[in-house]
């Protein structure tokens, strides 16, 4: 890999990742490499600020802290094929994350230990791979009939009410109104055929990736990142019919709320607010053509492991270590 500019992300509010990415840019400046450092959090997007003033796109954006500052990044730098490699500096679960004992630095002038060179030599030797995550996106048809957000939005940072919005976890919508009991109805179509009508909390659309997020707390099954599909999860329906299913990767997906104008509907793209939708709009949600470029170091990454460590699964709840077997 090239490394000639870096964008440094790092998430708002932890000192842990504030210090790490100066420790960063310090190390990256004295190699001669181009460094752009940015915070990022719910209360501060920098990426829009990043395209309009840098004149040239990083050849790696390298993030540190949790699974939502990766979140974060992926929905801007996927449309733009900018590998991002990320670190748990901060964070909490860190599914999508690096852990932090991997990101070795070398000072100045000091060689790396055999078997232990530094980050950066690993990434100018290519010793690392990339995956490709599947992504989410959708645009919404209002009621007026207007068609609005088809395709990929510039980079105004996706966050137009009706610009094309971008998910690697998932969608999901639920009620906006705190003043009435927190229900919906919501209508969905698959490839152009009703399949149900959704009364409860609300509804998600979620990738695989995003199948270990609100998806997985809703009830909703697993699924393995190499699998491309997407999940389709009611949040507590008023319907023992109404269950989770899994369509292909080309389906696509269109949800209108029913009921009365003021029985509005939030959508939420990967935890941060996208849009409101009223009864007679319609959001389509389907397969974006950009994935996030993912980079690992990992010779040999095991999602299930990741599972067992993350989700505090054991072989039993008496033995002090999982079966051999």
């Amino acid at each position: 890999m090239r490394l000639e500019r870096v964008w440094l992300i790092s998430r708002l509010g932890s000192q842990a990742a504030q210090r790490q990415a100066k420790r960063c840019a310090e190390d990256l400046a004295a190699q001669g490499v181009h460094v752009v450092a940015a915070s990022s959090g719910l209360a501060r997007n920098p990426f829009p600020g990043l395209l309009a003033t840098e004149a040239h796109l990083p050849d790696l954006a390298l993030v540190l802290g949790g699974d939502g500052t990766v979140l974060g990044a992926a929905r801007h730098l996927a449309p733009l094929d900018v590998p991002i490699l990320s670190f748990n500096v901060g964070g909490h679960l860190g599914f999508l994350t690096h852990d932090r004992s991997l990101l070795r630095l070398t000072a100045p002038g000091q060689k790396a230990e055999a078997g232990q060179e530094s980050l950066w030599d690993r990434l100018r030797n290519d010793c690392f791979a990339l995956e490709r995550r599947m992504m989410l996106q959708a645009h919404i048809n209002r009621g007026d009939g207007v068609a609005r957000g088809v395709g990929v939005a510039g980079s105004d940072g996706l966050d137009q009410a009706d610009g094309a919005h971008l998910a690697l976890n998932d969608f999901y919508f639920r009620p906006c109104l705190d003043e009435v009991s927190p229900t919906c109805v919501l209508e969905l179509e698959i490839d152009g055929e009703v399949v149900d009508q959704y009364r409860g909390d609300g509804l998600i659309i979620a990738t695989p990736t995003g199948s270990t997020g609100y998806a997985m707390a809703a009830g909703g099954p697993i699924l393995h990142p190499g699998i491309e599909a997407i999940v389709v999860n009611p949040i507590c329906p008023m319907s023992l019919s109404s269950r989770a299913v899994v369509v292909p990767p080309r389906a696509q997906l269109s949800v209108w709320p029913l009921g009365e104008t003021s029985r509005r509907v939030k959508l939420w793209k990967d935890g941060a607010h996208a849009t409101v939708l009223e009864p007679g709009d319609r959001a389509v949600v389907e397969r974006s053509p950009h994935p996030a470029l993912q980079v690992l170091l990992e010779q040999s990454p095991s999602y299930y492991r990741t599972l067992t460590h993350k989700l505090h699964w054991a072989g039993s709840l008496t033995a002090p270590e999982p079966s051999h077997n």
